[in-house]
């Protein structure tokens, strides 16, 4: 990451979501691929990074870390509001940002594998997560994105109920 921030040619934020996030300030599961998402008002600094990371030998060959871009899941429409910085003061240029964890797992709800439903379990207890909160912003801020909202409706629900199973188990 050293060898990219130095490339910068400005301050570039990377908003991080998916397993670098769970296991970076989460503690879940080892997992070295950053998964950047970003809007288009900040694009051309983030295509610039790309561009820099893809000439970067050694950011991807000794440190075994790798820039994911991630144009397929959604995330809640208001999500920039609530990143979180990850490590400030660590880079010069680069501010990495983490989702927090409601977007960070509404993030996951399209895609739905068993390591996403595996980070939810995890990020639901180790945060803990208040349902109300996820479902309330699951309404407000990402089902209207959604290609299929009931399929979307259905998964949350039984994510609901996984979480409020594990719950009772303790």
């Amino acid at each position: 990451m050293e060898e990219l921030d130095q490339r910068a040619s400005g301050e570039t934020r990377l908003d991080c979501l998916g397993g670098f996030v769970v296991t970076q300030l989460y503690g879940f599961r080892e997992k070295r691929r950053i998964s950047v998402c970003w809007s288009s008002r900040r694009g051309r600094n983030v295509r610039r990074c790309w561009s820099q990371a893809a000439k970067a030998e050694s950011f991807t060959g000794n440190t075994r870390v790798y820039l994911d871009s991630v144009g397929v899941a959604k995330v809640p429409e208001d999500y920039e509001e609530r990143l979180t910085e990850m490590f400030p003061g660590a880079y010069e240029h680069l501010r990495l940002c983490a989702l927090d964890p409601y977007d960070l797992a509404l993030s996951k709800l399209e895609r739905n594998i068993q390591r996403d439903r595996d980070d939810v379990r995890h990020l639901a207890s180790f945060v803990p997560l208040d349902l109300e909160i996820l479902k309330e912003r699951y309404g407000r801020e990402l089902r209207w994105q959604l290609g299929n909202p009931e399929r979307e409706d259905l998964t949350l629900k039984l994510w609901i109920e996984m979480i409020e199973e594990e719950r009772m188990r303790r």
